[in-house]
């Protein structure tokens, strides 16, 4: 048996290799991408850029601007004289903000009521709008502060120090909220299943497609045996870009491997059973290797949007968290990003090992039964 799969694996390793393309596919694709993603997926918000249509033009007015400018979250990049400038910056999207500060607003001050200054906002992306306007909020929130200590020296006659209450914070993993960090894991798990996914889901109908089907069925070889010599390579596969992929994150990208690299390659070992599991089942299915690649890619798509790597589960529809369950991208990310961010061992992950293992082994005798069907 052991003679039978080892010719079945330098078979396939020949078939897959020795293509320079497959190579560059396999080995070169995985870093380009992800150093590209690497870069792209990034939801840190600063230097927005945006216009100041001052109407009061006092110290008070041109205060609050420098706060706005000091803070390193916005740029000015026009000061508006009329209305019209307005709707024209925004539209060209020359600003994504507007700081709009009418007459009077020194003088509501001065006398000790509100005053109002308006933010014009770009919805149009609604993740940016939102991170620009707690940005704002925070401003302000400071400028209010400050102005209120200056009433109450003036009124009291005393001078404050010291706040009465400070409120120091801290984030526990990823201390400098760096969104590289917590995207990067992500995207490894993401290229790890299109590799291992496609290579796995073209192994069988391959074969069938070449005409080199009927050649293997009359060999010695078992349904074990062939089953394990299409899989074991597309695993070591993956072992090697997960490896590559970890070592651009942690050298290049700087980002946090606080628990033990074995955890996260025997994480990745139960992922690749449920990923080069669909892929096989995929195989199996298909009658050639461009409708086996397009359904892996019409798997693909829903696996990255219900996994959690951009929106959180928790607000998806009740049925469509439950259907999360049995995607194995939602447990890997758990994993790899515990283990780069948190540090994580098998006490805490458990749960999510034991899904991709139960995932996994669901996946490999599913597949391995429709091929048995296939091969009657």
């Amino acid at each position: 048996m052991l003679e039978r799969l080892y010719r079945m694996l330098v078979k396939e390793f020949i078939q897959v290799l020795r293509n320079p393309r497959m190579r560059a596919v396999i080995f070169v694709m995985p870093v380009v991408q992800v150093l590209v993603i690497g870069y792209a997926v990034n939801t840190d918000v600063r230097h927005v850029p945006m216009a100041v249509y001052d109407l009061d033009r006092t110290p008070s007015s041109r205060d609050l601007l420098a706060r706005f400018e000091g803070s390193g979250c916005f740029d000015v990049v026009r000061r508006i004289t009329s209305e019209p400038e307005i709707q024209e910056v925004l539209d060209s999207g020359e600003a994504k903000a507007v700081l709009r500060l009418n007459r009077g607003f020194a003088e509501e001050l001065s006398g000790g009521r509100s005053a109002s200054a308006q933010l014009l906002l770009d919805g149009s992306d609604s993740n940016t709008a939102s991170v620009v306007l707690s940005y704002a909020s925070r401003i302000a929130a400071e400028f209010n502060r400050a102005l209120m200590e200056q009433r109450f020296s003036r009124s009291a006659g005393l001078r404050l120090d010291a706040e009465p209450v400070t409120l120091v914070s801290r984030a526990w993993f990823n201390p400098n909220l760096d969104s590289r960090n917590f995207f990067v894991p992500g995207v490894l798990a993401m290229l790890v299943a299109v590799v291992s996914i496609i290579l796995s889901s073209m192994a069988i109908v391959r074969e069938r497609e070449i005409g080199t089907m009927e050649q293997i069925m009359v060999t010695p070889i078992g349904r074990l045996e062939f089953i394990l010599g299409k899989t074991i390579p597309f695993a070591l596969i993956g072992f090697i870009d997960v490896a590559l992929i970890t070592l651009i994150a942690v050298f290049w990208f700087r980002v946090p491997l606080l628990g033990n690299p074995l955890m996260l390659f025997f994480g990745t070992g139960l992922y690749l059973l449920s990923t080069l599991g669909v892929g096989l089942f995929i195989s199996t299915v298909s009658a050639t290797q461009q409708q086996a690649m397009m359904t892996a890619f019409f798997f693909m798509l829903p696996a990255f949007m219900l996994s959690g790597f951009v929106y959180p589960i928790a607000n998806m529809p009740v049925v469509v968290q439950w259907l999360t369950y049995l995607n194995p991208l939602r447990y890997y990310l758990v994993i790899i990003r515990g283990v780069f961010l948190k540090g994580l061992g098998p006490h805490v992950l458990w749960p999510q090992l034991l899904a991709l293992a139960a995932l996994g082994s669901a996946m490999l005798i599913l597949a391995a039964g429709r091929f048995r069907k296939t091969m009657a």
